[in-house]
């Protein structure tokens, strides 16, 4: 089971959103890491046969999707941003809707269906309308339609926007016991939807994959850029101004414990801590360091 992305490009008149990619996924999660505009959602959308590379092609165990068509359709499952739906339809409507659109039969239809609600926990929903539903609900029901074929490939982009702390642990339980024989690919600016459970990463910045390995092997880039150091809330300013802070925590003296990163210390004070995904991230992509990176 190996999906291989050969050099794909993906040009929108003068902009390159995808530039010369090339990976080889094999089974288990793989996360796509990179800030929005990367171009994440493009290449997700040719991965799965929606839009068609500029150059480059996209093989499924060695045979190009384009060829495989309808075969490729039925091993695949696939959450865009944004799923459609006709605003009358119920939670069970819909899934019974998709799950004719990708061949089940009913028996299995109806088991798929119970499971799934079951494990997202919108058995009390089954009969209400999508429209009626919050942020976080409406997400749960798009992962449901990806799931409804139990495909060998599942692709998710940016699966936990609107999700509660709760359901997110719940997700990524969920996905990972999934994806001990097939392929998952998460495409997120969320470093926890991925950081424990990816059995690789990617990240993409400018159209481009700029860096590829396991979250170990990816954060050894930050060995000795990662600092902290306590401070009084008056020299806190201070540092705000010049420091490229990831973290604050209050102490219970009245002081801060500042986690910054930098390639060497600001004060003398300061000492090296152990790097995290989410160090590398906000690293590459320091535009993001005051937006929400959970």
């Amino acid at each position: 089971m190996e999906l291989f992305i050969n050099n794909v490009s993906k040009q929108f008149k003068d902009k390159n959103a995808v530039n010369d990619v090339s990976l080889h996924i094999t089974s288990g999660v793989w996360g796509l890491l990179g800030a929005n505009g990367a171009g994440k959602t493009t290449l997700m959308r040719m991965i799965a046969g929606i839009m068609e590379p500029s150059d480059g092609k996209i093989e499924y165990d060695g045979i190009p999707i384009t060829t495989l068509k309808g075969k490729y359709r039925d091993i695949f499952g696939y959450l865009p941003q944004e799923f459609g739906f006709y605003p009358e339809f119920t939670v069970k409507d819909y899934l019974e809707y998709v799950a004719t659109l990708k061949g089940l039969t009913k028996k299995d239809t109806k088991k798929k269906i119970n499971e799934l609600l079951e494990n997202l926990s919108l058995e009390n929903v089954r009969n209400k309308k999508i429209n009626k539903l919050s942020g976080g609900m409406k997400r749960r029901v798009g992962i449901a339609q990806a799931l409804l074929n139990d495909p060998e490939v599942l692709i998710l982009d940016e699966p936990t926007s609107g999700l509660d702390p709760g359901e997110r642990v719940r997700f990524r339980k969920m996905i990972s016991e999934f994806a001990k024989d097939r392929i998952v690919l998460i495409s997120t600016h969320i470093v926890s939807d991925i950081e424990y459970i990816a059995t690789k990463n990617a990240i993409m910045k400018n159209g481009q994959i700029i860096a590829t390995g396991t979250t170990d092997e990816l954060v050894q880039e930050m060995n000795g850029k990662v600092w902290e150091c306590e401070v009084s809330t008056e020299q806190l300013p201070e540092y705000e101004k010049k420091l490229q802070i990831v973290n604050l925590r209050n102490e219970d003296d009245g002081k801060v414990t500042v986690r910054y990163l930098a390639e060497k210390p600001f004060s003398s004070e300061s000492f090296k801590v152990k790097p995290r995904l989410e160090d590398l991230y906000l690293w590459l992509f320091p535009q993001e360091t005051n937006k929400e990176v959970k």
